[in-house]
This record gives C-alpha cells, structure tokens and sequence, in this order.
C-alpha cells in the first residue's frame, strides 16, 4: 500500500503546490484564467492504481479540464464577486444527466421535491432558526451534518421520504460536498421577512425555491446567478458546455457502477481551484507576506508530516486524517506564537456572529460559513497541541505533537523567515499580533489551510477504491468548535441519522 500513499500524497501535494506557486507569483497582480493553469496541469497527471476505478479519476480529471477549457471560452477574467460560484454549476448538471439517464433517479427527484412541500413545518422552522442565529455560526455548505447546514435539513426530509436508499444519499450528497446550486437553506426566507412577508409566506416561498434545486437544476441556477448579479460569464452558457464536456464521463461511470452520490459530488469539489482559489480575490488577499507565508508555510508542514508518515500509514482515511490533522496542528500553532488560541477566537467570532445578526439580518446565507470552517480547525489543531504540550511538560524536549500516532512537523514554520520576523511587519516593539492578524484575514478564506485541494484529491483517491460505497457526507461527529466550546447544539446534528 505504501506506493498507494505515496501517488495520493504526489498527486494532492502536486494540486497544493501548484495553487501556492501561482499565488507566490501573482499576488497583487490582474487574474486571468490562464493563470489557473498549472493547477490544471497537476490534475491531468493523475494516475489510476491498483484496484482503482479509472472512471471516478476520470470524474475528477475531467471535470477540470472541462471547467478550464469552458470557462476559457467564456471569459478571460472572473470578478472576485463572482468566483465564489465556480464550484457550484457542475453538479446540477451532473444531477440532471443522471436524471435523463434513469428513469426511477428521476422518479426519486420528483418525490423528494413533493416530500419538501409535505414538510413545510421542517423548512419553516429551520428557516427562522437560521434567520434568528438560533444555531449560532453554521456552515451552510457544510459536508457533514451540522445544524443549521442545508444538509441537514435535506437528511430530515429525506428520513421521511420512501425511495430507494441509494437515490437517498446521492439526493443528499449532491448537497454537501456536491454543492447542488449556489443556494443554502433558509437565504430567501430571510429576506422575504425583512421584505414584510409574513412568516407563513416567507416558508410557502422558501419551499418553492428549494423544489426548484431538485427539478430544475442548472435552471435553478442560472435564475440564482441572474439574482445574485453574476455577469463575468453567462452561467447557462457554461453548464450547457460543461454539460457536453461531461456527458460521456458521467455515462461511463453509471455504465462502472460508481454510486450516484459520488458521481455528483467529485466533479465539483476538484474544480474550486480554477477562478476561486487561484483568482483575483486571492491575489488581492495575498499581497500581505505574513497571509502568503502562512500558507506557505502550513503547506510545507503537511507535507513534511505526510511523508515521513508514509511506512507508518494503516489505510488511506488514516493518510488524509494525518492530512488534515497537520494542517490544523500548524495553524493553531501560528496562532499561539502570538499567545492566542482556539478558545479565544471561537468565543469572539460566535460572539461577532450575534451581533452580525442584528446589525445584518439580511446577510447571505453564506457568510460565516468560512468562519465555522477556520475555528473547527483550530479547536481540532489546539486539542492536539494541547495534548503534546502535556507530554513534553517542563522537559524541554521539543513539541511534537501527533495525530494517530503521527508525529506532526512543525519546524517549516520556525524556518519561514517572515513568520519568525513579525517585527518586520509592524510597529517593531509592539508586534505581538501580527500572525494572528494575518489568520484572522484567513479566517473568511482558509481553503488553502484546510487544504481543500489536498483534501479533494486524496478523496477522490479513496473513492477510487470504493467506488460504490458514497463518500459524503460526513457521517460522523467533526467535534464543531462552537458546539464543544461555546453553544450546546449536539442534538441538532443528524450525523447519526444520516440516511
């Protein structure tokens, strides 16, 4: 197994390094497409190994180059108000190819879009708790189950719904990791009520747009586009072309047996790279050298950790755990050079986020969805730190904290010449706060902390080997960091419910 390891950390690694580079030499400079194109370039070289399904690698590889060579044929430049949506126009197409081509996947949409009107009250109450901040900070799009996620509100439906359990967790994969449509639970319905619609009116519309995601896919979101002001590119345009792209991809991996859940999310996820991870809003945020050496430096940390760990890895999910746990080991350690932690900073977003309520009411369903995605990193980073820390005690022995066993490699940060001179990048004699400062800026933006390349390449890896059992969700606690620090809401996670 070990030369499997070894491809899945080549392949992830070659994604994350090809984004890093780019940045490193484009920060601050014009976007355009072509930039996005080393990324691409990392994908192609992708490999089927043993006992590998070269249909779901082919899913990934072929949903970016399709995406690249689209959207090059749209535009030459994606507005930074527009990139956020890039990942989002693969799977409605994918969920309506799908549809054309089973007649009883079909059937099981038009259930599930009747089973939403059946339960109002569950749209409804959701809706206004999301509306209120009932849950305080949620991650809309998130990829398990949290409160207040459209996921876990589809797994509510869903439970209630006859249809055959396969159609179940494909309809509610495509909105986790599928991101089925720009639109989260609840967004409407917010704005219907600050619009004067009564509550029962605001729910009657709430539920409509949701029906609207299972019948009318890409038109769902095209007419989401057209509203939310997209205009760098024509969205039908591009799931019209994206659709005869993939077409025959998607058909070969009906024809391979992949599960329809894992069809519908992998072309997605890989995508995000092309015009939103590499893009113009990236470029801008990275023209502060503490942001760029931050990356940069938790990039090399995860790599370090994940070669070394080669002859001790047991499973593929251990490697990407490994993956993950780097990561959030070495951000929370960026954060206590300057004498923060996780605690403090989940406190004061959670406590952000309230009064984000009241002063904003109408805020895009979205908005701290980033957020929720940075503090349960570092409450995961500080609860492994935490436990090194007890290890070495009073000993003087270096850190080194682990993760499955792993040891963590954290000495890319101590050799990143701006991280160790904050002084450099303030007022000298007070800069205490410089590299929390610069992981505040990533708090709305830490996909290449996270790392969602990494992360969506060595998924894809793991379907491979798996290609019937569905992937996502997560069905498992991810120990949110508000609900074990801050708010009691376990018992409106559907992780254990999920169908």
């Amino acid at each position: 197994m070990s030369e499997l390891y070894k491809k899945m950390i080549t392949e992830a690694m070659a994604a994350q390094h090809a984004d890093v580079e780019v940045l490193k030499e484009r920060r601050g400079k014009h976007f355009t497409l072509k930039d996005a194109r080393p990324y691409v370039e990392a994908v192609a070289k992708m490999t089927v190994g043993p006992k590998q399904s070269a249909s779901v690698i082919n899913l990934h590889k072929d949903s970016v180059k399709t995406h690249f060579d689209v959207l090059s044929g749209l535009t030459r430049h994606v507005r930074p108000e527009d990139d956020p949506f890039v990942e989002h126009y693969q799977t409605p197409v994918v969920l309506e190819i799908l549809r054309d081509q089973d007649a009883k996947f079909a059937k099981s949409l038009e259930i599930f879009a009747d089973s939403i009107k059946t339960h109002e009250a569950i749209i409804g109450k959701e809706a206004a708790r999301c509306y209120a901040g009932f849950y305080g900070p949620t991650c809309v799009v998130d990829f398990a189950l949290m409160p207040g996620s459209t996921s876990n509100v589809v797994n509510q439906i869903l439970t209630k719904t006859e249809m055959p359990i396969a159609h179940k967790q494909a309809i509610l994969a495509a909105k986790s990791w599928g991101m089925n449509t720009s639109y989260g639970i609840g967004d409407l319905f917010a704005k219907r009520i600050e619009a004067g619609d009564s509550l029962a009116e605001a729910s009657r519309k709430e539920v409509r747009q949701l029906q609207d995601l299972y019948r009318n896919p890409v038109d769902a979101q095209a007419k989401l586009m057209q509203k939310a002001g997209m205009k760098s590119f024509s969205a039908r345009r591009y799931m019209e072309n994206y659709r005869k792209g993939m077409e025959k991809t998607v058909k070969a991996a009906i024809d391979d047996g992949v599960h329809y859940g894992n069809i519908a999310t992998i072309p997605a996820y890989c995508v995000g790279d092309v015009s939103h991870h590499i893009s113009q809003s990236t470029f801008n945020m990275c023209k502060d050298d503490v942001i760029m050496a931050t990356i940069e430096a938790v990039t090399n940390v995860i790599e370090k950790t994940l070669l070394a760990a080669i002859p001790s890895i047991k499973t593929p999910y251990q490697l990407l755990n490994v993956a993950t746990g780097a990561s959030a080991a070495a951000t929370e350690y960026i954060l206590e050079l300057d004498a923060f932690n996780a605690p403090m900073i989940v406190d004061l977003l959670t406590k952000r986020y309230h009064n984000l309520v009241m002063i904003n009411p109408t805020r895009g369903a979205a908005a701290e969805l980033h957020n929720c995605d940075f503090m349960d990193m570092i409450y995961r980073g500080w609860k492994i730190l935490d436990k090194a820390q007890r290890v070495k005690n009073g000993s003087g022995k270096p850190l080194v904290p682990k993760i499955d066993g792993i040891p963590i490699d954290l000495s890319p940060i101590h050799e990143n010449e701006v991280l160790m001179n904050p002084q450099r990048y303030a007022y000298p004699a007070c800069a205490i706060t410089v590299r929390a400062s610069a992981l505040m800026r990533l708090a709305d933006y830490p996909c290449l902390l996270t790392s969602e390349p990494i992360t969506a390449t060595m998924m894809t890896n793991i379907i491979a080997l798996d290609k019937k059992t569905v992937a996502a969700p997560v069905r498992s606690c991810k120990s949110c960091a508000t609900a074990c620090l801050v708010g009691a809401r376990h018992q409106y996670c559907q992780y254990r419910e999920a169908v």
